[in-house]
């Protein structure tokens, strides 16, 4: 049972530090630029096309989210089950609120910022695009903010099923061989 557990918050914090380490810089790097989009460094395609590749990329990101959150969700109630343990409170309030984070990002958060990105590039006149602009801005630390805490919470829901029930250690504890 804590075998599932452990696998599923290991791919659920693992895809998100990779998305957010390795994927996003990726598309965002001149690298990317030069061998798929080819425009010049300063030319507004080029974060257009990025900012585009990584919306694509994001709706996808999100479903990861979900399914690692139910799964996680549905691990506990089996927990319990099972087991005749109580909701550990910890567990639960991490799995709930990260997951409650991914789905705020993923159904209300995200198309806003894809609705913003759109005005940046697209909007009728400079003003409303600039307004587009500071909204992104702020999203996006928002989002930014609201992935640290999924992250962080994630090390401590890892750390705790991982560990062993009751916090005993394997074969008995530092003090039973003291002598």
């Amino acid at each position: 049972m804590r075998f599932i557990g452990v696998v599923n918050t290991a791919i659920w914090l693992g895809a998100g530090i990779f998305f957010a380490a390795v994927v996003l810089p990726g598309i965002f790097s001149q690298a990317m630029n030069d061998e798929v989009f080819q425009q010049a460094a300063n030319s507004p395609f080029y974060k257009y096309y990025s900012g585009g590749v990584a919306m694509v990329l994001f709706r996808r990101f999100f479903v990861l989210q979900y399914i690692c959150g139910f799964i996680g969700l549905l691990h506990l109630c089996a927990e319990k089950l099972y087991l005749g343990r109580a909701f550990p409170r910890l567990g639960t309030s991490i799995v709930a609120g990260a997951l409650g984070l991914s789905l705020f990002g993923g159904i209300w958060l995200q198309p806003r910022m894809e609705r913003l990105r759109n005005t940046i590039y697209h909007g009728q006149n400079e003003e409303q695009k600039e307004m587009a602009r500071h909204s992104f801005g702020m999203w996006h630390g928002v989002s930014q903010s609201m992935n640290i805490v999924v992250f962080v919470g994630l090390l401590i829901h890892i750390t705790r099923v991982s560990r062993p029930p009751n916090d005993t250690i394997r074969y008995g504890t530092f003090t039973k061989f003291r002598g």
